[in-house]
């Protein structure tokens, strides 16, 4: 973990979920309008296994994951049953701790646009992180009818959205974002669906990252498996400190 790609992606692509149950049922008619079933919540944690893979590097990483809605993201990383990492993703900010490597570092949304050239705030992560919609819906976006998926296009600037919503549960499957000028993309892709609260949610889901670089092409993957989530109104805690000796980045 010298380098703080692999908390930031996860920070980032917890971007955490979606495919369907076994038991599908049958088939709802075609319809001109799009319902898509997106979870909700006051408080939700969970433990997840993921995996980190580059050209250099693969990597398997527990995680442990609290979420207040639209405030506060919480995670703690380990190698091994050793705390590598943690990270605290606010809606100003996210900020990442090295155990290991003793340093932190804090990124702003604006930074991480630019890095990546999309449009990253505290929203779009979180919708990611539970199998929303990145992007809201707006009367510009076009509704593709299938036998399997509603497709949902949506444009925000440079950046063409592809959503594809599963017609039989209403759940979004799989989201690829590409920005024009530069072709980096990122592509997710939720799977096993089970029951959380009173909906179902992704508990698997691989994210492909892929953007230039000063020193070229940059691919990335992280596959996710949660293990345990579970949703409430019960208050959590979100113990965050930086040590004075740790140095920033």
């Amino acid at each position: 973990m010298r380098r703080p790609t692999l908390i930031l992606l996860l920070a980032i692509a917890l971007l955490e979920q979606a495919c369907s149950k076994k038991v599908v049922p049958s088939l709802p008619p075609l319809a001109k309008t799009l319902d898509v079933q997106e979870i909700d919540f006051e408080y939700l944690h969970g433990k997840a296994r993921m995996n980190f893979k580059d050209d250099k590097k693969d990597l398997d990483v527990k995680a442990n994951i609290r979420i207040r809605k639209d405030s506060v993201i919480w995670m703690t990383f380990s190698v091994v049953g050793v705390q590598g990492g943690k990270a605290l993703i606010n809606k100003d900010s996210i900020t990442i701790v090295s155990n290991v490597d003793k340093e932190y570092y804090v990124f702003d949304y604006p930074e991480l646009s630019r890095r990546f050239n999309f449009k990253i705030d505290y929203a779009s992560l979180q919708a990611a992180m539970l199998g929303n919609l990145v992007i809201p819906r707006s009367e510009g976006d076009r509704i593709i009818e299938d036998i399997d998926y509603n497709k949902l296009n949506q444009q925000e600037g440079t950046v063409t959205v592809k959503n594809y919503i599963n017609r039989a549960n209403q759940k979004l499957e799989r989201v690829e974002l590409t920005e024009s000028t530069t072709n980096n993309s990122i592509k997710i892709i939720y799977s096993n669906f089970q029951p959380l609260g009173n909906k179902i949610f992704p508990y698997m889901g691989m994210i492909s990252v892929l953007y230039k670089t000063g020193a070229g092409i940059v691919n990335n993957s992280i596959t996710f498996e949660y293990n345990k989530a579970e949703v409430g109104d019960k208050e959590l805690r979100f113990p965050f400190n930086i040590p004075k000796r740790y140095e920033r980045r």
